[in-house]
């Protein structure tokens, strides 16, 4: 199995060659998408054995994410794992990512956050909890972080798929695709991780407020599309599968 990992990257030029480096060692390859960073976030991977994508402005997380994947396919990952650069997620954890994956390869992986309260932003928690009930309704079966971007996807998903299926932008994406995967008969497992959010950390790019507004539109769209969706409501509602 040929696991590629991908970082999108907005100024993150305090954290972006440690974790880079971490992951490059959990992973076959790596691929870093900085989106239009201003403090020299592409300059602090200079000599590292990955592959850096550079825009010159920013375009968003979703298509971050998307161009990043599919340079992952045109290298002929089977895996593609996808982390954030801030600290956020540990490198360290995508072999336990990977691991489920390799039981279940062809579900999304989760590392999931929410089980650890105590380490949790309170508005963010609570925000995240929110988006995750209509997430999981619009699905049709509970996911246990819909919000976490620590992932593993399997590459027989993206290959169904355009970029013009995804109307969402920034971090609506990574909420859209799991709905959309769901229809194709891709659902997700989830697998525990710390919650890290360091005292010294730049400021989050997520908007809990604006940011969880838009998904829940999305969402909204998705549901009314399906007349209310309640047959995934009610499967919404069971125990999500969390694997160790």
């Amino acid at each position: 199995m040929k696991v590629v990992a991908v970082i999108p990257a907005l100024d993150e030029a305090q954290t972006i060659r440690d974790i880079a480096e971490r992951a490059r060692r959990e992973a076959d390859a790596l691929i870093v998408v900085d989106d239009g960073s201003t403090d020299g976030t592409a300059e602090r991977l200079a000599g590292l054995d990955l592959v850096v994508v550079r825009r010159e402005r920013n375009l968003g997380k979703a298509d971050s994410l998307w161009d990043g994947i599919q340079r992952a396919l045109a290298m002929g990952a089977d895996a593609i794992v996808t982390l954030d650069g801030d600290g956020q997620h540990r490198p360290e954890d995508i072999g336990r990512l990977t691991a489920v994956h390799a039981k279940h390869p062809q579900s999304i992986v989760i590392g999931a956050r929410l089980h650890d309260r105590s380490q949790f932003p309170v508005r963010r928690y609570y925000a995240n909890r929110f988006a995750g009930f209509w997430i999981s309704w619009a699905a049709g079966y509970p996911i246990a972080d819909t919000q976490s971007g620590f992932r593993v996807y399997p590459a027989s998903l993206f290959s169904q798929f355009a970029r013009s299926d995804f109307r969402g932008d920034r971090f609506v994406f990574e909420s859209e695709v799991l709905i959309r995967a769901a229809r194709r008969g891709f659902f997700s497992v989830a697998t525990r991780i710390p919650g890290i959010y360091p005292n010294q950390a730049r400021p989050s790019h997520f908007r809990p407020v604006a940011d969880i507004a838009k998904i829940v539109l999305m969402v909204a769209g998705q549901l009314l599309r399906r007349g209310m969706h309640p047959a995934g409501l009610w499967r919404s509602l069971r125990r999500a599968r969390v694997e160790t």
